[in-house]
């Protein structure tokens, strides 16, 4: 692998750590590296009073918005491929009601780099609202900004792309996952709406109020739950080494899955017009406010968080990738895993040899 185990086990320590002095149950990090795996998982996929499940490297974790990159992305790429779509096609194209609010002319390649002018997120799960009403609450929806003049983040953004997806390809989001990202890839372990039989390796999240326990198999995302566990901007379950699988893609700069035209797209800096912006399609680049690749990887460095303290990162100058799962939400809503992530990224990047 190109790796010094004793450095490496700095960044298995950096786990140990944080799971140690409370920031997190428990976790898995995998470091991908031309094409062998090295992994260490700490801590526990559960903590409820006296129980306590250990967790291991083959956890399945609620992968948040990294189902934006793993799903929404690649699918969206392979209908580009295929003519069906393109990056300057107005989202009102396909969905007339859209262009509401001013918002006629924004183009899918602005939902992929979220530069939309969409809001970051609304809470349209607390109306009691169906799949089909929080789209067309979606669409109703105002704009925060001109698009295409400022980076906004936002899962809305993704919800839309995931209907596109499900009505150009005539068949429901996690079908068409499961048929054209996970079953060609072997990722046997990923899957929205994960089934009960699974309740035991999967890592809970959030103490849930309303249900008296804790969300345990089903998305912490409400508006992606409302939504029936199935959305283009979360839902996923998944292993870090079912996510090494995908990340394998992308380090192979495609050819498999997805081309290798369709990488080098969605790795182009889109928003090099914004000031302090790094977007490519989905991915978080290099240099962005959201990087979390940390300060060792070199600048073609690109990855992703979620929310419920998930990470994937990718570095094709070093043949590398790093996925790290956790179910940090276990202990409640506070910082971002970004910063974790990024000291785990130095510790691996300072263990590799050449």
């Amino acid at each position: 692998m190109g790796i010094d185990e004793e450095r490496l086990e700095a960044a298995w320590r950096l786990l140990d750590s944080e799971v140690e002095q409370g920031r997190i149950p428990g976790g898995t990090v995998l470091v991908l590296r031309r094409g062998m795996t090295a992994a260490h998982a700490a801590g526990y996929s559960l903590i409820d009073g006296e129980t306590r499940i250990s967790a291991t490297a083959d956890t399945v974790y609620d992968c948040a918005s990294l189902t934006k990159v793993v799903v929404t992305l690649p699918l969206v790429l392979q209908l580009i491929e295929q003519g069906m779509l393109a990056l300057g096609d107005r989202v009102s194209a396909y969905f007339p009601a859209f262009s509401a609010n001013g918002k006629g002319e924004v183009t899918v390649r602005q939902l992929l780099t979220h530069t939309s002018g969409m809001a970051a997120y609304r809470d349209f799960y607390s109306h009691g609202l169906a799949p089909d009403e929080i789209m067309a609450a979606i669409c109703a929806d105002p704009l925060v900004c001109e698009p295409g003049t400022k980076v906004v983040y936002s899962c809305l953004g993704y919800i839309v792309l995931g209907r596109l997806v499900s009505q150009l390809l005539g068949m429901s989001l996690d079908r068409a996952a499961e048929n054209l990202i996970f079953r060609p890839l072997g990722m046997t372990s990923s899957c929205f709406n994960p089934p009960e039989s699974w309740k035991p390796h999967i890592a809970a999240t959030e103490y849930d109020p309303a249900l008296g326990t804790f969300r345990w198999g089903r998305v912490h995302d409400e508006n992606a739950y409302a939504l029936g566990g199935v959305s283009g901007n979360a839902g996923l379950f998944s292993t870090a080494a079912d996510l090494a699988r995908c990340a394998a893609v992308w380090l192979d700069r495609g050819g498999f899955l997805i081309s290798r035209a369709a990488v080098e797209a969605a790795l182009r800096n889109d928003t090099i017009h914004l000031a302090g912006a790094a977007r490519g399609l989905g991915w978080v680049l290099h240099g962005d406010p959201r990087d979390a690749s940390g300060d060792l990887l070199s600048a073609r460095s690109y990855g992703h968080t979620g929310f419920t303290g998930t990470s994937l990162c990718i570095d094709p100058a070093r043949d590398l990738a790093v996925i790290l799962l956790t179910n940090k939400v276990h202990f409640g809503r506070g910082r971002s895993i970004a910063g974790f992530a990024a000291r785990v990224h130095n510790a691996i990047a300072a263990s590799l040899t050449d």
